[in-house]
């Protein structure tokens, strides 16, 4: 490569870089932190991003639960627990990783080029959590990282609500109800079942002895019991 090709090649990876940390929200003090996070292990001879993964889990971890403690002060341990695992789970890290076209700067092996890894979600999440570790080691201000890390999740944040809790534990609630009236526990069963293998929808009625009937629909059949018990109970609470 002559001097001029390698002018330009560097001119070219730095266009990219100021590029991404626009998408990001962050610009870098030291870019070597930027680098660091989109390496992956598969990459030979250089350092990769599984140090830095490991500690962006933990940042992520602590500004989810802070944000889900302020914004729900009526919810309990359990529903925020609940809220916080939609947040930081697999698939949810790599949509976000999606939206900001991280795939697109991941620096991988040849291995994982051929086998498609800029578009595998484990791969995406954990580049993820190694941006908000390289963010937070450029500029230690976990206030600041957390204003950046809630922009970049503000479409999945604005999904949640509190009767997002009461749905996950509304078997249990049910149980409870017809437990202290000494009745018998509800039946669930399965009226439909749709779609593709990889994207089912379930069906579902849930029935109590006393005639208190629903059917409700779901992308999993826990999914869709908890819903048809939600309704069920919404029916005793108004008669």
């Amino acid at each position: 490569m002559t001097e001029r090709a390698a002018r330009v090649r560097e001119w070219c990876i730095l266009e990219t870089e100021i590029r991404f940390q626009e998408r990001l929200g962050y610009r870098f003090r030291d870019c070597t932190w930027l680098r660091l996070a989109l390496t992956h292990r598969s990459v030979d001879g250089r350092d990769n991003n599984e140090r830095l993964e490991f500690l962006g889990d933990a940042l992520l971890g602590l500004i989810i639960s802070d944000y889900l403690y302020r914004r729900f002060p009526e919810s309990n341990e359990g529903g925020l627990t609940r809220l916080r695992a939609s947040m930081v789970k697999e698939a949810t890290l790599a949509q976000v990783a999606r939206q900001l076209d991280v795939g697109a700067e991941l620096i991988l092996g040849q291995g994982e080029i051929r086998n498609g890894g800029f578009r595998r979600d484990s791969i995406l999440a954990d580049t993820l959590e190694a941006l908000i570790a390289a963010i937070y080691c450029d500029h230690p201000d976990i206030e600041a990282l957390a204003r950046c890390v809630l922009v970049w999740f503000e479409p999945q944040l604005a999904g949640l609500a509190l009767d997002h809790q009461s749905i996950k534990d509304a078997k249990s609630q049910l149980q409870e109800w017809l437990q202290a009236r000494h009745q018998a526990l509800p039946s669930y069963e399965v009226v439909e079942m749709s779609g593709p293998p990889h994207a089912q929808k379930f069906s579902i009625s849930c029935r109590i002895s006393s005639g208190q009937a629903a059917v409700a629909e779901g992308d999993s059949r826990r999914r869709a019991e908890q819903a048809a018990a939600a309704a069920v109970l919404k029916l005793l609470q108004q008669s």
